[in-house]
């Protein structure tokens, strides 16, 4: 039978997801607890790929069993040999057409953003940091270039793999959470301390394309660059043309999606404490 699962890990003490020879990655965590609860190696695919500390809250596997075990039995077994940054959130039996990756119609992820004079502490690992002033306004000018279907080159890594740079960009929110600006605790030494979400929602992503957009997102935020130079960046189609890559900290894979028909969960209980 061929069993689907939902993944979540904190990605700060892996070298990305890809199973490598020195075993430090999320796949090779989850294929080794997968195949001590089956009692046989158990190998898996996945919705997307993601860089050493890149988080997900909820990565998509499939595998291939014989073995017709109850699908909770693969949480709690499975979990039970997983080291505690890594959880299974859920399993559902899925017909043998079903594919993680090539039946994906869409996916999604999230950049946490600290603004503060001061640098991350509790939240380390797990937020990305500034540490000048954002404008939103400007960031929301310069993101409206990027929606649609676009040669997305200058946003593409030199080692991507990808078949080809061009995708469908459907969405980029761009969030602040924090307190209001004219409250004088919200300034600490003159910089508004506060958390920026920024959400992107497209077909596919290409390596690296998400954190290269970031650098030039937080380059129009702090005036450094105007609105209109992102489209100037797209159409260069160089990675030279961008800024340099953001840090992968505040990255969160939020997901794959799926057509309906194939009744797979939609959220999970990890979604709930990302700001």
């Amino acid at each position: 039978m061929r069993m689907a699962l939902g993944v979540s890990y904190n990605g700060q003490a892996y070298n990305g997801w890809q199973s490598q020879p020195d075993g430090n990655t999320v796949q090779d965590k989850l294929e080794a607890a997968l195949s001590r609860f089956a009692t046989q190696p158990v190998h898996t695919l996945c919705a997307g790929r993601t860089d050493a500390g890149v988080h997900g809250l909820m990565q998509v596997v499939h595998f291939d069993t014989p073995l017709e075990r109850p699908a909770f039995s693969w949480v709690r077994g499975s979990n039970t040999f997983l080291p505690p940054g890594i959880a299974v959130q859920w399993a559902q039996a899925v017909p043998p057409e079903f594919h993680a990756r090539a039946s994906a119609i869409g996916r999604r992820y999230a950049y946490v953003l600290l603004q503060s004079s001061v640098r991350p502490s509790v939240d380390a690992g797990r937020v990305g940091w500034v540490f000048r002033p954002l404008q939103e306004t400007a960031m929301r000018a310069g993101a409206q270039y990027l929606l649609g279907e676009h040669d997305f080159s200058s946003f593409r890594a030199a080692g991507c793999q990808a078949r080809t740079p061009v995708k469908t960009l459907r969405r980029i929110d761009i969030t602040r959470r924090g307190l209001p600006l004219d409250d004088p605790q919200a300034l600490l030494h003159g910089v508004p301390a506060c958390y920026w979400r920024f959400e992107f929602e497209g077909d596919a992503f290409l390596h690296h394309m998400i954190r290269n957009i970031m650098g030039c997102l937080i380059a129009v935020g702090q005036g450094l660059k105007a609105p209109e130079w992102m489209g100037q960046v797209l159409a260069a189609r160089s990675r030279a043309a961008a800024a340099p890559t953001f840090a992968p900290d505040g990255l969160f894979f939020l997901g794959p999606q799926y057509q309906p028909h194939w009744g797979l969960p939609t959220r999970t209980a990890a979604y709930d404490w990302l700001p």
